[in-house]
């Protein structure tokens, strides 16, 4: 390939190979590392492509400064490489240097630009376009846009429409805080950054568009985490005429395709099962399935026992551990006291060892019979070598036994052995209401726009706690990546959920009056699901932190350290707004 010599590059860095020695190339990037010889001196070049070893020797007039980061232009010779590094694509070459240029130079930067850095987080995200050179998260940013082709291939070839919806829009409430944006024209007025585009998406199907889907900006002004931006990107999807099989089914082939297509792991199927039950079984709606752990409910059988010990107990629950009896007694005693002193605050606890020679021993021996401890034995169905554990309290300790789970895999070191697995789980039949203690009225557990279980009407007047909703959430190795639900289509029983959230006729109207209006014109079955893009390619690279997959991410505080955002406007712009 001829280019004059103004042009920046014949190649790029990660090109070249033993089929191009003898070339004359071309090649411009930032210096990687510089090691001097004295007799000969060699420079690692990198572009976002890769990186190729340069050389040359003290007789090379070389009259100009280098150092690491600075941007040069090289002209040169291909040859091969006497010390090959299999690591790298171009690691059988080297490029003999005739000329090179430097087109800007460099300070020291605050941290090393390679895989392994000495960066924090804080330095990372202030120098964030240091950082993206590294290959770690360039690759991360490829991996994203990979995934974005796919999802709309996917979507695109089953009859989706990609449609924008607005980014100013009213507040509407849907659970969390909103972002709020200032109108100059309409002095007093303010915008809403969307929390989501649920309403738009909804009259969308209205509008008679059958299948819609969108990447798109979201914002919750709301803590900040690991897994959770106050600026996110969802994958949000609706569909007409389908109930919650329908949506199941479809996405749970969605997400196969996309397992498959960037990581060629063929999913099994799906498991389902209802809120209740997860709650029941695991303690959390968000259960990891990778460990078969469950919990089981004792209160039938030591109340029919007549045990004394459990009779004032609201709720005994137990739990087995296959193949661990032989685990140190000590490092049990050390599971318990972290539960007794950390937030979980379980403190009524005891443990059995089932041995393998069917033996059995618990500290609790000497409080209860042994026909008991073999009652337990039975009613947990373990078998020979198996531990268990008995908890025994108020109600209340349910939530806490999910924590209390995932330490406890973490402590028999069973984390690391499944951390390749995917166990995907829909969660289905979600309250449709919750009590809300400071404001006392009902919340939605979802959003104001979720259809009931058309069995569970009944409830709604009397006891709206017991509704039911036809909603869906996708779990993940104890990851939420993707909820949604079956709309509400009848204007009766949207006005009567609105109603039990407390509020009035002129509310309704006030904040919800275009919503209502358009259900005056037909508004069809419909529902849909919404995933986090960020927190599924984290999932799939087997990552928790999602900021390393957003290009320019806030941090924990939910501030821009590059940009020092947000920051203070200067007078004359708050003037603006109220002139």
């Amino acid at each position: 390939m001829s280019l004059s010599q103004s042009s920046y590059r014949t190649h790029n860095c990660g090109e070249l190979c033993k089929k191009d020695i003898g070339k004359k190339v071309v090649l411009s990037g930032w210096i990687q590392k510089l090691r001097n010889l004295g007799s000969i001196t060699f420079i690692d070049i990198r572009d976002y492509f890769g990186i190729t070893q340069l050389i040359f020797s003290k007789k090379f007039k070389k009259n100009i400064e280098l150092g690491k980061e600075f941007l040069i232009k090289v002209n040169g010779k291909v040859v091969e490489r006497v010390s090959k590094n299999s690591k790298i694509p171009t690691g059988e070459i080297e490029v003999l240097l005739s000329r090179i240029e430097v087109l800007n130079s460099s300070i020291s930067p605050p941290f090393f630009i390679e895989d392994k850095t000495d960066g924090d987080e804080k330095s990372r995200m202030k120098y964030r376009y240091l950082d993206i050179r590294r290959n770690p998260i360039k690759n991360n940013l490829k991996l994203r846009h990979n995934i974005s082709i796919e999802i709309r291939n996917f979507l695109s070839k089953n009859g989706f429409l990609e449609i924008e919806t607005p980014m100013l829009i009213n507040h509407t409430p849907e659970g969390a805080r909103s972002f709020v944006v200032p109108s100059r024209i309409h002095s007093g007025k303010f915008y809403s950054l969307p929390q989501s585009p649920q309403l738009f998406k909804q009259l969308l199907m209205i509008g008679g568009i059958d299948k819609y889907f969108q990447i798109v900006k979201c914002f919750r002004d709301e803590d900040a985490r690991s897994d959770r931006q106050i600026e996110f990107t969802q994958i949000d999807c609706e569909m007409v005429f389908v109930n919650v099989n329908d949506v199941l089914i479809f996405f749970e082939k969605f997400i196969k395709y996309i397992f498959k297509k960037i990581k060629n792991i063929q999913l099994e199927p799906f498991t389902k099962i209802t809120y209740s039950d997860a709650i029941k079984m695991y303690g959390t709606d968000k259960p990891d399935l990778r460990f078969e752990i469950k919990f089981l409910e004792l209160n039938d059988l030591v109340q029919e026992r007549g045990i004394e010990f459990f009779k004032k107990k609201e709720l005994t629950i137990g739990i087995t551990i296959p193949k661990c009896s032989s685990y140190p007694c000590e490092k049990i005693h050390s599971i318990i006291e972290w539960m007794k002193q950390t937030k979980i605050g379980i403190k009524d606890i005891f443990w059995l060892k089932y041995f393998p020679d069917k033996t059995l021993f618990s500290p609790m021996s000497n409080f209860m019979k042994k026909e008991d401890l073999i009652m337990f034995i039975k009613h947990l169905k373990a078998n020979p070598g198996d531990l268990l554990f008995i908890f025994y309290g108020k109600e209340k300790m349910r939530n806490q036994l999910s924590q209390f789970r995932m330490k406890l895999i973490n402590f028999l070191k069973k984390l690391k052995e499944n951390i390749k697995i995917f166990k995907p789980l829909w969660v289905t039949d979600f309250p449709l209401l919750e009590w809300n203690n400071k404001i006392k009225r009902y919340k939605p557990f979802h959003h104001p726009f979720t259809n009931p279980k058309e069995e569970d009407l009944h409830l709604i007047k009397k006891n709206p706690e017991n509704v039911r909703s036809q909603s869906y959430d996708l779990i993940i190795n104890g990851v939420e990546i993707g909820g949604g639900s079956i709309r509400i289509h009848n204007k009766s029983i949207q006005n009567l959920i609105l109603k039990h959230l407390g509020f009035s006729v002129k509310e309704i109207q006030s904040k919800f009056g275009f919503l209502i209006r358009a259900f005056e014109y037909g508004v069809p079955p419909h529902g849909g699901i919404a995933f986090g893009f960020d927190r599924l390619i984290a999932l799939l690279e087997g990552k928790k932190n999602i900021k390393e997959f957003i290009a320019f991410p806030k941090n924990n505080s939910g501030k821009d350290l590059m940009i020092d955002a947000p920051s203070f406007l200067e007078k004359k712009k708050l003037n603006e707004l109220y002139s």
